[in-house]
This record gives structure tokens, sequence and C-alpha cells, in this order.
């Protein structure tokens, strides 16, 4: 599967663009704020319904205008589809293929699977569990649509459920009746999204732990967990056991809503704490690899692979691994960002690799030359 041509139309700070793509590499090219994020985020925009920075739709409308389309030509296995996403302000945001609108975004999710690698990442290891919850729901999602389907239904089950006990928090009484059947609901729910996380994460550790060695030659051993409530018990019976204290606390204690991934480095540390920012962004870069690979043998085709400002704080031995890498065949077509086009040359001469560079000035783009 690859991108062959990309059109926007008022989008950011473009006021119209059309860019046919190469079915390698891909890089854009620039000065910082000249737009070259936002052609990645376009591309974002094609795969998953959505920005990759920024979750209001409106907000991606060019200044001055009322509308945006980002529109795609794909080719898989040499069918042609076309993808068109736009937005008029104030209304509700559509979304087609080949021209037919979609009743439901997540039918589209995983059709045109994609790996971002982007600097807000960093998120994912200094933020709270929610950040890495939403990591693995992401990675999941695109390969099984019932697991968003139940997501989606188990984060509403829980809302009722905390809304209950706030209410029972006013009034001193619990309906214990309304309690059950919520509980017995989040059970359900719960339960097998707990353990296609699981199965998930089995298959997923083994292909970062083969990224990061690739990437950092073994300089450092770090390791990926992933924690659960529910592995120390039923989960029935924990909701029973922590009724007192979500009462008292007024919301859910337990439940996979809970989940974390533990990073460390050296042992037992936690990379948040004593993993350098060349360390962190290696170990985010290995997490999206693996999260390519996963989805490469899930589908059976390759994703797409967007690297924004990806040589930010990697050495230049890191640099070259990871473009090595992604450039093998393992890989497929590739789209990144850099503000220097000579280094973006210089690279990938070394490591003998065709590269089609883009120019973009202001909203404008121009293609250079392939190395």
């Amino acid at each position: 599967m690859w991108l062959k041509q990309l059109s926007v139309l008022h989008f950011k700070n473009y006021s119209e663009a059309t860019v046919h793509f190469a079915p390698e590499v891909n890089a854009f090219t620039g000065r910082n704020g000249a737009g070259k994020t936002n052609l990645l985020d376009a591309i974002h925009y094609l795969s998953l319904c959505k920005s990759y920075f920024n979750p209001v739709d409106s907000q991606q409308i060019k200044q001055g205008e009322d509308w945006f389309m980002v529109q795609g030509e794909f080719d898989k296995d040499g069918q042609p589809d076309v993808v068109a996403c736009s937005l008029k302000r104030n209304q509700k945001k559509q979304f087609r293929k080949n021209k037919k609108e979609y009743t439901r975004l997540a039918d589209h999710i995983g059709l045109f699977p994609l790996v971002m690698i982007s600097p807000n990442d960093s998120t994912i290891v200094t933020d709270g569990s929610e950040e890495r919850r939403r990591f693995i729901d992401n990675v999941i999602s695109q390969t099984d649509l019932r697991y968003l389907d139940g997501l989606i239904a188990y984060n509403r089950c829980l809302v009722q459920r905390n809304s209950l006990l706030k209410q029972s928090a006013k009034t001193g009484m619990l309906d214990k009746g309304v309690l059950d059947v919520l509980d017995m609901q989040l059970v359900e729910l719960g339960m097998p999204i707990f353990e296609k996380r699981q199965a998930f994460m089995a298959a997923f550790i083994p292909e970062f732990n083969k990224h990061y060695r690739f990437l950092t030659d073994t300089a450092e051993e770090v390791s990926l967990v992933y924690e659960s409530q529910l592995m120390a018990g039923d989960f029935a019976d924990l909701l029973a056991q922590q009724l007192d204290r979500d009462r008292a606390l007024e919301r859910t204690t337990v439940g996979i809503h809970k989940d974390d991934l533990l990073f460390a480095i050296h042992g037992d540390m936690p990379l948040k704490k004593f993993g350098s920012q060349g360390q962190q962004k290696s170990f985010l870069i290995a997490l999206k690899l693996a999260q390519y690979s996963f989805l490469y043998n899930q589908k059976a085709f390759k994703p797409l692979l967007l690297l924004d400002d990806i040589f930010d704080k990697l050495d230049e031995v890191r640099t070259r691994k990871l473009m090595q890498m992604v450039s093998a065949d393992d890989f497929g077509q590739i789209f990144l960002t850099d503000t220097d086009a000579l280094r973006i040359n210089r690279i990938f001469e070394e490591i003998n690799r065709k590269v089609c560079i883009f120019e973009i000035n202001s909203g404008v783009v121009n293609q250079l030359e392939t190395a």
C-alpha cells in the first residue's frame, strides 16, 4: 500500500497544494513553521480520520476560510482508492472513500494503517497512564474494529458507574440493583479488552526488543512491561472489594481504565527519571517501529510510516541506523520532515537509498530532486 497523491485545500497554513509521491522515501524540508508537519498531519487524517496533534477539527481550517478538504489517492495491490475528508465550520465532518460517505468513521480505521513518530510522542513517557493506554488502543484498533466498539461501550458504562457513585455520595444511598447491573456490564465489556491487550503485548514486546537492540546496538538495557489490576484477581471480585473505597473517592478505582505500561532502563530504573533525552527518544522510536511491525504482521501489507523531526536528539550513529532500518524491505512508503535538505541528501546517499525531496516554504510545495 502506498499514497500516490495528496491534495489539500484551506488546510492549516495551505491555501491549495497537490503533491505526487514516490512509493519509497519522501522528505519534506524547509524552515520551522513552513508547513512540513502539516502535510504529515493531512496524511494522518486520511488514515485515522483526525489530526495527530489537535483533536479540534475546526482548528485545522486555514485562518480566514470556512472549510478545509484533504484528499489522497492510495494504491493497494494495484487498486486505486480515493479518500477524502472535508469540514465546513459549525458542521459535521464528512469522510468518504471512493465518493461513498461513511456512516461511522470507525469503519474506516485500519483500512489504510499508519504509524506516526513525532516529538509529541514524549508524552507517552512523561505523562500519565492515559497516554500509554491510548497508545495501546490506537494500535489494536487499527487491527480489530470490535475492540474499538468494546472500548467505547466500556467507557460509557464506566461513566454511568462513576455518576452513580457521585450520586450516592450526595444522598448517602446507593442503589445496589443498579450497581450490580453496571458491575456485570463492566466485567463483560472489560475482560475481552484485557485479554486482547495481553495478547497484543505478548506479540508486541519481542518486536520492541528487536528494534531497540538494532537502533542502539544494545548500548543499554531497557524493559517494557504491561501492568493491569486484573492480573491480581477476578474483575468482579476486585470491584466488590473496592466498593467502599470507590464510594469514598466517588469513582471506580479498578478496571482496565487503570492499565499502564512500565518503561524501565538499566534494570528497574524508571525511564522517565533516569533516561536521557536521547535514550527516551530511542525508546519511543522502538515503540513505534514495533507498532509498525505488529500492524504489518496483522495486515499482511505495509503501513505508511511518518517521521516528524526525527533527527532531533538522536546522535549521528542512531540516525544512520534508523534510516538503514526503515529503508529496508521490511518497511514500505515513508514520509519524513527535516529542516536541512542537504542532510537528507547526505544520509540517503551514505546508505545508498533513493529519496524524493520536497521543499516547503510558507505553504508552497516544490519538488527538488531525487538523491
